[in-house]
């Protein structure tokens, strides 16, 4: 009996071993071998999570081709125009500092408004820029409302990307406004207010009464401080040979683990508010969550529309 026990025992391990790796060798394949969308299938998906992330930003297509087992997709939202990529399975969306799983609910990968903001006396509020970006020109016209309302009772001010994705322009107009908001704060969002309208510099340095000289001095000394025009000249040192760097801010990027345009830190904490809810009074309601004690601004309340990508 125990004779025949012993080659019975053998052949039924090796039927379970054989049918554990026919079950795992195809679970293997499946998740290996995801299946393929077309070029135009899988923009089509990614122009649509655009839109649909950011409450209908009007993001369109203008071309798409294969690179390096990708797809690359080139995208026009507003005047601008950017570079994306899609997984060939048209499941992630890749952007310069981000990614995003287009199939999952919770699509950012970024901490969302749940976590809980610390609190202080004083909250202090950084939001990273770039000054041309459609996403970061919503973020401030999200905030100046919140601004004049609690300018006295909490700290909040613009801050720049350490790259720019506009060109040159986008570098000359971080100089200018982080100079600005060095010299005279208040100044500086009576500026902010008017740029974010119709986007001219020069009406708007008028209107808010900046001295020139000053402006251009200072633009002067921190261009050659931080080499940002010699950087622009020189593509080596660009961030993965496609956008020109701007380190002004650097440590303060490298410190909150700044990715992308708009980066939000509140009290320390890194804050995602999704495009859609991206309204004054939502962002009041951030803030004033992150006092000891809220001030009675903090019963005010404000605009509940979802500002618009696009200047004026």
């Amino acid at each position: 009996m125990e004779k025949l026990l012993k080659p019975l025992i053998f052949l039924s391990v090796a039927v379970f071993a054989f049918t554990a790796y026919v079950v795992f060798e195809a679970a293997y394949q499946l998740s290996s071998s995801p299946a393929e969308l077309s070029a135009q299938v899988a923009a089509n998906k990614a122009i649509s999570y655009i839109n649909n992330l950011s409450g209908g930003s009007g993001a369109s297509l203008l071309g798409v081709t294969e690179e390096s087992g990708l797809y690359n997709i080139h995208i026009r939202i507003g005047q601008d125009e950017y570079e994306s990529f899609v997984s060939k399975d048209g499941k992630i969306l890749f952007r310069p500092g981000y990614y995003y799983y287009m199939d999952e609910s919770n699509t950012d990968n970024t901490p969302n408004t749940s976590v809980e903001v610390p609190k202080s006396d004083r909250p202090d509020v950084k939001i990273f820029v770039m000054s041309y970006c459609p996403y970061g020109l919503q973020a401030e016209k999200m905030m100046l409302p919140v601004y004049d309302l609690l300018k006295d009772k909490a700290d909040i001010a613009i801050y720049f990307v350490y790259y720019a994705m506009h060109g040159k322009q986008e570098l000359d107009e971080n100089l200018r406004q982080y100079c600005m908001q060095n010299e005279d704060p208040s100044q500086y969002f009576d500026y902010l207010s008017c740029f974010v309208q119709g986007g001219n510099s020069s009406s708007c340095l008028t209107e808010a009464g900046v001295n020139l000289e000053n402006l251009a001095s200072c633009i002067s000394a921190t261009d050659s401080t931080y080499n940002i025009s010699g950087q622009y000249s020189d593509q080596s040192t660009w961030l993965n040979g496609n956008y020109p760097l701007f380190d002004v801010q650097k440590d303060l990027n490298e410190l909150y683990g700044v990715t992308g345009s708009p980066t939000i830190i509140i009290n320390g904490e890194r804050i995602n508010i999704p495009s859609s809810s991206r309204t004054p009074d939502n962002f009041k309601q951030i803030i004033c969550s992150a006092f000891n004690s809220s001030p009675e601004e903090c019963l005010q309340t404000l605009s509940n529309e979802v500002p618009t990508t696009e200047r004026n």
